[in-house]
């Protein structure tokens, strides 16, 4: 499949207590990246995406999931065009890759990462 899902997030009010009940809900093994902010959930099996649990960053909680693109600037032109907007301009994470958000036109925030 082009452009699979590749990494999730669920973000809110408290972290810790975020990564205990998805850890103990379904046994996802995960590892503290940002001293407590943010977790890491790695599979580590054939299925399943990578993904995070964390602080929400001055705002309400909520779940994005990430789509791998080539041209993550381009993929917001072409969203914009279908009737989406863009929410976050192409930013590289520090030691990471290449994230932007997107508004579909319901309003629903969608992630976009930079494929290697």
């Amino acid at each position: 499949m082009p452009n699979p899902v590749i990494h999730f997030e669920v973000l809110g009010n408290d972290a810790e207590a975020l990564q205990r009940f998805y850890g103990q809900a379904f046994d996802w093994p995960m590892q503290d990246v940002m001293e407590g902010s943010y977790y890491m959930v790695n599979p580590g099996a054939d299925r399943g995406i990578e993904g995070g649990v964390g602080s929400a960053q001055g705002g309400s909680g909520h779940v994005t999931f990430y789509v791998e693109v080539d041209d993550p600037a381009a993929a917001l032109e072409k969203i914009s065009s279908l009737g989406g907007r863009t929410v976050q301009e192409p930013m590289d994470v520090p030691g990471g890759p290449t994230i932007a958000l997107f508004a579909d036109p319901e309003g629903h925030v969608v992630g976009l990462v930079k494929g290697e």
